[in-house]
């Protein structure tokens, strides 16, 4: 059966944030991926090589370094988002464009961030991009159960609170895994990223964030 395709005004945008509203890799995850190898040297009195290894394994392993650390060591997720979250510079780290503000404005439907970062980032990262009036709600990891994408409690977690049927809905989103839990549940697609290859899992392929509001008829 042929996949519906929903008007524009119905649909409702779940939108990642790090890497898909802003381009993170430069010195946001740098930032973030030091701090929490830095934890991992205090609270587990490991050696850099040791600290930086096991943060790596545990986000391989369990999908989120915080959830490796809960599950083996009994890190409390609050003091860990807070510590490794810190951003007294954040204004300065911040890459994007300026212009998505108004595209978003012209795009038509629900907008939602749905994010695996600390709500409290995630809010500081939109007033910082000037994004912070563009969606109706934010989903953190606190949120989330502290379950992050792409694991299916994460997003029947949105769906439940917003009331919401997975085939109302379209991810717009920098990661493929979780662009792949997405359409497994019936949700529209939208993958931002510039390489060649466009897997099924995908609605739409786009370079560039700025260029949803033209394709968004191609979601199905």
């Amino acid at each position: 059966m042929a996949a519906t395709r929903h008007a524009p005004a119905s649909r409702v945008w779940l939108f990642d944030l790090d890497n898909t509203l802003h381009d993170a890799s430069p010195h946001i995850f740098p930032h973030i991926n030091r701090s929490m190898t830095d934890y991992l040297m205090r609270h587990l009195q490991l050696d850099e090589a040791a600290a930086d290894a096991l943060r790596m394994d545990y986000w391989h392993r369990y999908g989120a370094t915080l959830l490796g650390l809960m599950r083996n060591h009994g890190t409390d997720p609050a003091h860990f988002l807070r510590e490794t979250h810190q951003f007294p510079q954040l204004g300065r780290m911040l890459v994007f464009n300026r212009a998505l503000a108004g595209r978003l404005r012209q795009l038509p439907g629900r907008k939602v961030l749905f994010s695996n970062a600390p709500a409290a980032y995630a809010q500081a990262v939109l007033r910082g991009i000037g994004l912070e009036r563009s969606f109706e709600a934010v989903f953190g990891i606190e949120q989330l159960g502290l379950q992050p994408k792409p694991q299916t409690r994460a997003f029947r977690r949105v769906l439940h609170t917003l009331r919401l049927p997975a085939h109302r809905c379209v991810l717009v989103e920098d990661t493929l895994p979780n662009l792949r839990a997405a359409k497994a549940l019936g949700m529209g697609t939208v993958w931002i990223n510039r390489g060649s290859v466009h897997p099924a899992c995908v609605d739409v392929k786009l370079r560039n964030i700025l260029d949803l509001r033209r394709a968004a008829h191609l979601v199905r």
